[in-house]
């Protein structure tokens, strides 16, 4: 009974965030048909079209329950399923400089890009949620650590359609730095892994260069990727001791990022069979896009519309300090 009466209270919710995903990802798939490649992808769309649902026509009370479910538990299952995409054993490939070197500019990157985004008056949570987004992977950086400073839904929806936006801009301008600076191949994709967001921008901004370029350029993003859970780690540290509360390591480390650890350990040491590899990233990109639209159903336009001149400010100008960060890093780095 009890079961049936908490499906009860979050099904409404949760078939409209699905509703919205799947639209979501129908729109995507126009795009790609019309224009042979994805300006907006399903991700950022389903936050735009949840966000207009809700601006709109706003959100009947009957959703609530389901909206919070999937923006909230989705979304952490979304993340654990990431960490079947990992490989330390491949990570482990390239070298301990250039690990040392990631590993070292990812803190370095999130410190200023949080500094300036507060020094352009964002809140705290909202120039959190920015360096993250910035200094890791994007969406999913931004996502993952949302629930551990409790930020509020329009920071996050501001955070994400802002630094997407910027991420699409980087994609397309990022291959004129190839010429223009005459770089190598295994330097342009040390900066593309260092500067753009997500993996499968990667890949687009790397391919046309070459296959060198894509495979170091994928590499080094990966290395950021797994940052993600220490960087979590130290996020709820920070709120657990800003709240003053006592926490136990349990409450230190957020269930979705222990589990994101063991599919990536379980992925190393190939305890997961190679067939689940594609269907559990191919899951966790269905199970954000339903997060995203619950996420957009929370939020107005005004309230977003209100911080974003300063979140475009703040991201843009965390890019060039990511790409700075890059250039130096190429002087430590050796060719390989």
């Amino acid at each position: 009974m009890f079961c049936l009466s908490v499906l009860k209270r979050i099904l409404p919710g949760l078939l409209a965030s699905i509703a919205i995903s799947v639209l979501a990802h129908v729109l995507a798939a126009m795009e790609m048909k019309a224009n042979g490649f994805v300006w907006l992808d399903s991700l950022v769309l389903a936050v735009i079209l949840g966000t207009l649902a809700n601006t709109l026509f706003g959100l009947p009370s009957i959703l609530q329950d389901g909206i919070d479910f999937s923006s909230k538990f989705i979304l952490e299952l979304a993340i654990v399923l990431l960490g079947v995409t990992i490989n330390l054993a491949t990570i482990a490939s390239v070298g301990t400089t250039m690990i040392g070197i990631v590993a070292a500019a990812v803190p370095l990157s999130l410190l200023a890009s949080y500094g300036i985004a507060r020094a352009l008056g964002l809140t705290d949570r909202l120039a959190m949620l920015v360096a993250c987004g910035n200094s890791i992977c994007g969406n999913s950086a931004i996502v993952a650590a949302a629930p551990v400073i409790d930020a509020k839904p329009e920071d996050v929806a501001s955070a994400i359609a802002f630094t997407a936006a910027l991420g699409v801009l980087v994609v397309l301008m990022l291959p004129l730095a190839f010429t223009a600076f005459h770089l190598t191949q295994w330097q342009y994709g040390v900066i593309a892994g260092m500067t753009v967001y997500a993996v499968p921008q990667v890949l687009v901004a790397t391919a046309p260069i070459g296959v060198v370029s894509a495979q170091i350029g994928t590499i080094v993003k990966l290395m950021r990727v797994l940052m993600l859970g220490p960087v979590i780690f130290t996020l709820s540290l920070r709120s657990g001791m800003r709240r003053r509360s006592r926490f136990s390591v349990m409450q230190m480390i957020p269930w979705f990022i222990a589990g994101f650890f063991c599919l990536m350990l379980a992925r190393t040491f190939d305890l997961v069979p190679e067939t689940l590899h594609e269907a559990a990233k191919d899951a966790s990109t269905i199970l954000t896009g339903i997060s995203m639209a619950a996420l957009g159903l929370s939020v107005n336009l005004r309230t977003v519309f209100a911080s974003g001149g300063r979140v475009l400010a703040a991201g843009f100008l965390s890019i060039l300090a990511l790409a700075c960060l890059s250039a130096i890093a190429l002087l430590f780095i050796p060719a390989l």
